[in-house]
């Protein structure tokens, strides 16, 4: 039986990884309370012991849901998705499911680790955007070649699936560290279709309750 407490989603504006649960959790109809986390703010609020308490990574998003805490955002979304299967974000056919895994672990595992703000802070200030930019375009060099084979009108077929709410906020980042999209067209034209969409476009960064207000839409 699920608690009738409202889930409470700690998460920083600027997340990729909080913006994918966000966009899940609006997709699945889910009333959510926001707690924001500043990964800046006093040397970073997740290395708070309050926090850490609750996500011993010490990373957003975190979410409370049915009694439990739980970190990491696919593990958020397949959570969600079998407990509150409507609408479906990983397609019941077993291949289409497994592209869906497969490109949602490409971003999730393969780019954005790569270029978030812990590791940033690892390779120094005159190298961090370079170094973005060269993670961000291999990967999305490899990311292209896959949506190639498997995209309809969104990242696999023509449904919303997990793998779009990946893309969405990687998108979002390559953009910010000045990433050249031009040889990616296929990306480009599923972020765009995505962006159109009112569930992406209410849990954008810059729409949310600690978005700073010179970055409000």
């Amino acid at each position: 039986m699920m608690e009738s407490s409202k889930p409470i989603l700690y998460s920083y504006f600027r997340s990729s990884c909080s913006w994918r649960v966000r966009i899940a959790l609006v997709l699945k109809g889910i009333n959510y309370e926001t707690v924001p986390i500043d990964l800046i703010k006093d040397g970073g609020q997740q290395f708070s012991e309050e926090f850490r308490a609750l996500n011993p990574m010490m990373q957003v998003p975190t979410l409370k849901i049915d009694g439990l805490i739980l970190g990491q955002s696919l593990a958020i979304i397949e959570y969600l998705e079998e407990t509150r299967p409507t609408p479906r974000l990983l397609p019941q056919d077993p291949k289409k499911r497994a592209s869906v895994r497969m490109i949602s672990d490409l971003i999730a595992g393969g780019i954005q680790p790569l270029q978030n703000l812990s590791v940033l802070k690892q390779v120094g200030e005159q190298n961090q955007l370079p170094w973005a930019q060269k993670v961000i375009s291999s990967g999305f060099k490899a990311l292209e070649q896959i949506l190639q084979s498997t995209a309809g009108k969104y990242c696999v077929g023509d449904e919303v699936s997990m793998a779009d709410l990946c893309l969405v906020p990687q998108v979002a980042n390559a953009e910010r560290y000045k990433v050249d999209l031009s040889p990616y067209p296929t990306i480009n034209r599923i972020n765009k279709t995505l962006l159109a969409l009112e569930a992406f476009q209410v849990t954008h960064p810059c729409r949310q309750p600690d978005t700073p207000a010179e970055l409000r839409a």
